[in-house]
C-alpha cells in the first residue's frame, strides 16, 4: 500500500502537469525578473527529487546529473526547452518510482545526514520539503502564466477530495 505521504507528492506532481497544461516553450521560457522561468523551474523540482529520492536515498544513483549544475538551489537562471525539461523530469519522477512505494513511517522517520547541508534530518522532512516546494513553484508558475495574459487557469489543488483525500497511514483509499 502507497504511504500516504506519497500519495500526497503524487498529487503535487500531477498539479504541476495540470497548472502548466497547454503552455508553449516560448512562455514556458519567459521570465519576469526577478523570478525564474517557468521550465527551469521544473529542472529545479527534478533537481530536487533526484537529489532526495534518488543520490541521497539510494546511494548515489544519478538518473540526470546536468540536474545537479542546471537546476540546483542558487543555480544561474536559464531558459532550458519545455520537451526537454519535461523529459528529464519523467525520467526522474520515473525512476523514483520504485524507492517511493516501497516508502513505510519507519523509513520516512530515519535520520540522516544529508551531504553538502550539514544537517541531520529525516526522508519525512524531505518529503514535506518536496510536496511543498512543488506548491510553492505551481503557484509561482500561476503566477507567470497571468503575466502572459492567460485565463481560464485550472483550479488550485484541483480534486484533492478524489484524487488524495486524507487517509490515516494503514487505512487504503476506498
Amino acid at each position: 500500500m502507497t504511504h500516504p505521504m506519497v500519495e500526497q507528492l503524487r498529487f503535487a506532481r500531477s498539479e504541476l502537469q495540470n497548472a502548466l497544461a497547454g503552455l508553449t516553450d516560448e512562455e514556458a521560457r519567459r521570465r519576469f525578473l526577478p523570478m525564474n522561468c517557468i521550465s527551469w523551474n521544473i529542472g529545479h523540482l527534478a533537481w530536487q527529487e533526484q537529489r532526495y529520492w534518488l543520490t541521497v536515498a539510494q546511494d548515489g544513483l544519478t538518473v540526470r546529473p546536468e540536474l545537479n549544475v542546471e537546476f540546483a538551489y542558487g543555480a544561474p537562471a536559464s531558459t532550458p526547452p519545455l520537451a526537454d525539461i519535461w523529459a528529464a523530469w519523467r525520467e526522474v519522477t520515473a525512476a523514483t518510482d520504485e524507492w517511493l512505494d516501497a516508502v513505510t513511517t519507519e523509513k520516512l522517520a530515519e535520520s540522516i545526514t544529508v551531504r553538502g547541508w550539514g544537517i541531520t534530518t529525516n526522508y519525512g522532512s524531505l518529503m514535506l520539503r518536496v510536496i511543498d516546494h512543488y506548491w510553492y513553484h505551481i503557484g509561482e508558475s500561476m503566477a507567470v502564466r497571468q503575466l502572459l495574459g492567460h485565463t481560464g487557469l485550472p483550479d488550485f489543488v484541483g480534486d484533492i477530495d478524489t484524487e488524495a483525500p486524507y487517509r490515516p497511514e494503514g487505512i487504503e483509499r476506498g
